[in-house]
């Protein structure tokens, strides 16, 4: 197997220790959160191209992108209906 480089993956990296106690409520208001901060990303964007500010808009459109692949991820682990597997 490979890592994401293309370099062979090292087998006995130690297994990341989980608690497994997170509340779904958690998980609930971490989704609320990730979404409120995707609008203030989306927002951001939108003044930055009103400025003709390139860097920003590039700024803002990545976090955007990655804070949508959260909210998948959110709403995938949360079951919710209609949101597909977040890696396909």
């Amino acid at each position: 197997m490979q890592n994401n480089a293309g370099a062979p993956m090292d087998d006995s990296s130690p297994t990341p220790q989980r608690s497994y106690d997170r509340q779904w409520d958690e998980i609930e208001d971490m989704l609320e959160l990730a979404e409120l901060r995707g609008d203030e990303w989306q927002g951001w964007f939108e003044e930055c191209r009103e400025n003709s500010d390139k860097e920003g808009m590039k700024e803002a459109a990545r976090n955007y992108k990655a804070l949508q692949g959260v909210i998948k991820c959110l709403k995938w682990v949360l079951g919710e209906e209609g949101v597909d597997h977040p890696l396909e």
